[in-house]
């Protein structure tokens, strides 16, 4: 079943998957724990562990979250998808400002 999903991903968003999984790999390895300790610290199956790491499509966004917080590395996550460092979006919003904005109508009420 992961195989069928894979295949609807661009090639792009499964490269970036399998590093995403290294990067956690790297990270527990450093901190000398054992995928049997992190999965357990984090309420997750080994295997679902195994599946983050290497990169499969399908984990749960709650679940890697997880595993980043055990790890220490979640404030690593905020940089991702931040609205202020979106310049293709700041330029489609800026082209849909109107070019001239008029004063208010003065308020007459005799």
């Amino acid at each position: 079943m992961a195989r069928e999903s894979s295949k609807q991903l661009p090639r792009e968003v499964l490269k970036h998957l399998e590093e995403l999984g290294q990067h956690v790999r790297t990270a527990r390895v450093r901190r000398r724990m054992s995928t049997e300790d992190l999965a357990q610290a984090c309420d997750i199956g080994r295997r679902s562990l195994y599946r983050l790491e290497n990169g499969e499509p399908g984990i749960a966004l709650g679940t890697f979250m997880s595993v980043l917080w055990k790890l220490g590395l979640l404030d690593t996550i905020r940089g991702v998808a931040n609205p202020d460092t979106d310049e293709h979006g700041k330029i489609l919003e800026a082209a849909s400002r109107p070019q001239r904005v008029r004063a208010p109508a003065s308020d007459n009420d005799f």
